[in-house]
């Protein structure tokens, strides 16, 4: 029988990875700058309108700014622990779903174990079974 089984996919900070995430990083802050910088625009385009409400309309807008701004915050923060971690540490990427055999006779306490695929510049490093 096979079941499905959740994959923590790890990823070992090198310089190569590391500049990556930076960039990666100060991608999508560059990307929530823009989407404020549109939303702003498009609160002052609507407030000439003046068939919406202003209130809500500009609470509408100041909300989604905000969302925008939090998630800025975040990654300065990633940016910053980023900056403090050592290279060779293990960053939790992302988690994958996996088919695993399963059959009578098997351990259930060695396939509850959470499988680990540790991932360093691209290349698959090592596969840990149930961590």
């Amino acid at each position: 029988m096979q079941i499905i089984q959740t994959v923590v996919v790890k990823q070992i900070l090198t310089e190569k990875s590391k500049e990556k995430l930076f960039e990666q990083y100060n991608h999508q802050k560059l990307q929530l700058q823009k989407e404020c910088s549109q939303l702003q625009f498009e609160l002052k385009r609507l407030e000439k309108t003046k068939s919406f409400s202003q209130r809500e309309l500009k609470s509408h807008f100041e909300k989604e700014i905000n969302k925008r701004l939090e998630k800025e915050k975040l990654l300065e923060f990633q940016i910053e622990q980023l900056h403090m971690l050592p290279l060779g540490s293990e960053l939790k990427e992302k988690e994958v779903q996996a088919l695993i055999e399963i059959k009578v006779g098997d351990s259930w306490s060695q396939q509850l174990g959470q499988p680990v695929i540790i991932i360093k510049d691209g290349i698959i490093e090592e596969i840990r079974e149930g961590e």
